[in-house]
């Protein structure tokens, strides 16, 4: 075979894999519609539940990078944990084994024109005719069935033509094993597909091109290549993105690892279990068992140190707002000395409180629209709080004299102001945004500036880390700052009445300073559950 028809084989083989591939991914993941984001969002409350739904809708729409991008976009939602989303990544590795089955159970064992040629008709006819529903959808799928499957079969011909004069490196030596491994995970990275890389491996191995113990060599470098990817998609991607892709790399890294140590009685024990299966005479066969086996080897050997991965990995890619939301003064240490832990919970009250004020600091300049949604700091406050609550709750039982019991249900409710402050001050933000832009050339300057200075005063004498405030001062400002509020209220509705300003417009703009108001209220009794005025300059 001449060397330009052997590079149009395989390119060819490639790249009608691929192309059905595409074709089936995409239309199996329109064809499923919303039942994938339910199954992985819903079917992912234990670790079995996780790696099957992993396992289950990979092997559905055949693309295991899909299915990771899914979990990822859960994760980033809120929908999944890390934990969660870990089981569901696992199980795409288990999951992306069933195009080896395919390949080798259906590609290499039938005459593919049979099959594939009507399944290329049948889809398109689906497709023609149902172009934007489920059906033309299952019809496309049904197509790069087809196609896939052509693919193979071009391989296969190229494959067979070079046995009597070619062959690929098949020495089990441990340089010859690493050259193999390369070639596997070069094959990956330049397809970017491990399934085609994969594909090429075991029509390889069943055209007589590499030994068995060379062609799974060959399949651990491809699913050690899909790292690359992971690694790729990582670069410039959100922390939990990041964390999922390291888990990823982790997970193949081992996997391959262990299969490359184990790889000489893997292939002694595979070859019995294909004799006892009937299956000897297909090498293809072998090495899709060969695959399937090691990845449910990693999963076996991961399993009992997943929650130190977790911990491991939650530790890593810290944004500065994660960084915020982890306590600093309350831990179990404490918790052996009431007192400590009482001061350490204060401290970590008046921190929160802190960040609940800097919420609003940004809507206060609403009439302006350049307000931002301070959702940062929303959640920081909302993790800070659950933290908060869990601390007291082991305060309780480690047991406290009477007057310290009696300040806990104090900085309980001071944190359930501080988080309501947080939620309101978002609430304010976005019912600013609602405003058009060009409503505030109508606002008169002088009323919203006495509103906005009233509140950063207000905001300084509830201040839990700046200075003390007495009572009186802070009722002080309250007072002052309820009149302010009045005062642009008014005008508001004047500005509304007269058709200055349009009705949706100060309807937004109303919602957004009752909502500063009831913002600053909250802190202002949270302070003065905190007691301001008592050693707040030990907080700084």
């Amino acid at each position: 075979m001449s060397g330009f028809a052997l590079a149009g084989g395989i390119a060819g083989g490639v790249g009608l894999f691929l192309l059905g591939m595409w074709l089936m991914t995409d239309g199996l993941k329109l064809a499923a519609g919303p039942a994938l984001e339910r199954v992985l969002a819903n079917s992912t409350r234990t670790r079995l539940r996780g790696l099957a739904s992993g396992i289950m809708v990979t092997a559905l729409v055949q693309s295991s990078s899909a299915v990771t991008v899914a979990t990822i976009g859960f994760v980033n939602a809120g929908l999944l944990n890390l934990s969660q989303a870990l089981w569901v990544l696992f199980g795409t590795n288990v999951g992306t084994t069933m195009t080896g089955w395919l390949v080798a159970l259906v590609g290499l064992q039938f005459k593919i024109e049979t099959l594939a040629l009507p399944l290329v008709g049948i889809g398109m006819i689906l497709r023609l005719t149902g172009e934007h529903s489920r059906r033309g959808a299952f019809g496309m799928a049904l197509a790069g069935f087809g196609v896939m499957f052509l693919g193979i079969d071009l391989l296969r011909e190229t494959f067979s033509g070079l046995s009597t004069d070619f062959r690929m490196p098949e020495g089990t030596s441990a340089l010859d094993t690493l050259v193999q491994v390369l070639i596997g995970m070069a094959l990956t990275v330049l397809m970017q597909s491990s399934s085609a890389a994969l594909a090429v491996a075991l029509t390889a191995a069943q055209g007589g091109l590499l030994t068995a113990q060379g062609a799974a060599a060959v399949v651990i470098g491809a699913n050690i290549g899909t790292t690359v990817k992971a690694v790729i998609a990582a670069i410039g991607a959100t922390p939990p993105a990041k964390r999922a892709a390291c888990a990823h790399i982790l997970f193949n890294l081992l996997t391959g690892a262990v299969a490359l140590l184990l790889l000489p009685w893997l292939i002694a024990l595979l070859a019995l279990i294909g004799d006892w299966l009937d299956i000897e005479s297909s090498p293809a066969a072998q090495l899709a068992l060969f695959h399937t086996t090691f990845n449910v080897l990693g999963i076996i050997l991961i399993w009992p140190v997943a929650a130190r991965l977790t911990r491991f990995l939650e530790s890593r890619f810290r944004t500065a707002g994660e960084e915020e939301a982890q306590p600093r003064y309350i831990d179990r240490t404490v918790l052996a000395v009431p007192t400590l832990a009482l001061d350490a919970l204060e401290r970590e009250v008046r921190r929160m409180g802190g960040i609940a004020l800097r919420a609003i600091r940004g809507p206060l300049d609403f009439s302006r629209h350049r307000a931002a949604v301070p959702a940062a700091e929303q959640q920081i406050v909302m993790k800070l709080s659950r933290a908060i609550s869990e601390f007291i709750v082991e305060l309780n039982r480690a047991g406290m004299s009477g007057e310290s019991a009696q300040r806990l249900p104090e900085l309980l409710r001071a944190t359930r102001y501080y988080e309501a402050t947080a939620e309101l001050a978002a609430e304010a933000a976005a019912a600013a945004a609602e405003a058009s832009a060009e409503s505030a050339a109508t606002l008169p300057e002088a009323v919203f500036s006495a509103f906005r200075e009233t509140s950063a005063a207000l905001l300084a004498a509830v201040d839990p880390l700046d200075g003390k405030t007495a009572t009186a001062d802070r009722e002080a400002a309250l007072a002052t700052f309820e009149s302010a509020y009045q005062d642009l209220k008014a005008e508001l509705l004047r500005l509304g009445a007269t058709g200055t300003l349009g009705v949706g417009d100060m309807d937004a703009l109303l919602r957004s300073a009752s909502a500063l108001r009831r913002s600053l209220q909250q802190a202002a009794k949270a302070s003065q559950m905190l007691g301001a005025e008592s050693g707040a300059e030990d907080h700084k």
